[in-house]
């Protein structure tokens, strides 16, 4: 059983909680860890087809757990973040090898930011798919304010999200934005009062879920995050390409028209586990 996080599946929608709400949902190995394997989990599950990720009490996440308890996240003695290490010996970054998992995901990520978001704890919203606060909810990329500098890919990630110039602010400054410049700045797509921000994420995990067919989601999602950044669209064309022509003569697509041909709900019965087309992944992530 998890002891920083709890896992709940309802009606194919899978919510995460942070749940150190005594320390803020300040982030450590051990959240790390368990979040890595949730969203394992969740990948290969089949009766999975939305994540939520929300904290319990007043944060969000808190950033790093810098204190004794829970164990310290950054060590000042040997400079060394929690993480891991390459092959060749090189660390890698606990944000970072959970904001590349979460990148890699098949089943679209929703972040229901409850409260204020620091370090990694917002860095770590960045590859989800949409991100929704609550009115109260402030983000921090407060790197630079803390001598080190920005994690978690964050440098990649956000960027592409508020603009370089927004981010550049935001790092060098290191100060908390406030949920209405984040909103306005496409950093989060709604604000919501307390009690209506879980129900405002399941909504919109409903609309990604219901009536929609998990191998379609799966490939869009992949293909969304992965071909923005080619420098010309010719390759996006060559995937698109590949996954139209191999979708268009699946039972998905037959039922697809169907359903609308004769106004019912579609009845998708494909299954990212077992019936992604030959061609994916089409990518080969770079080695470390």
């Amino acid at each position: 059983m998890p002891e920083q996080i709890t896992c709940d599946l309802e009606d194919r929608i899978l919510t995460i909680t942070l749940d150190r709400p005594q320390k803020l949902n300040a982030f450590t190995g051990v959240m790390l860890a368990e979040l890595i394997e949730a969203f394992e989990r969740a990948d290969a599950d089949d009766d999975v087809r939305v994540v939520i990720v929300t904290g319990r009490g007043r944060a969000f996440c808190a950033g790093a757990d810098l204190g004794e308890q829970g164990g310290a996240t950054f060590d000042t003695s040997t400079g060394r973040a929690i993480g891991a290490e390459s092959p060749d010996g090189r660390h890698r970054d606990g944000g970072g090898l959970l904001a590349l998992r979460i990148f890699a995901m098949t089943k679209p990520v929703i972040g229901a930011i409850n409260g204020p978001a620091v370090g990694v704890g917002v860095n770590m919203t960045l590859p989800m798919d949409v991100r929704l606060a609550s009115d109260s909810a402030r983000f921090g990329f407060v790197f630079t304010g803390r001598g080190i500098v920005p994690a978690s890919a964050s440098a990649w990630f956000l960027p592409r999200i508020v603009g370089v110039s927004r981010a550049a602010e935001w790092t060098f400054a290191a100060r908390m934005v406030g949920a209405e410049e984040a909103l306005a700045a496409g950093l989060v797509r709604s604000l919501h009062a307390e009690g209506e921000l879980l129900p405002a994420a399941n909504e919109l995990a409903h609309e990604f879920a219901d009536n929609t067919s998990a191998v379609s989601v799966a490939l869009a999602r992949q293909m969304l995050w992965r071909l923005h950044s080619e420098p010309h669209p010719l390759a996006a064309h060559r995937i698109d390409s590949q996954a139209i022509e191999a979708m268009g003569q699946s039972p998905d697509a037959r039922e697809g028209v169907s359903a609308f041909l004769e106004r019912r709900p579609p009845a998708f019965g494909m299954r990212p586990s077992t019936d992604m087309p030959d061609f994916f992944p089409w990518f080969g992530d770079e080695p470390y």
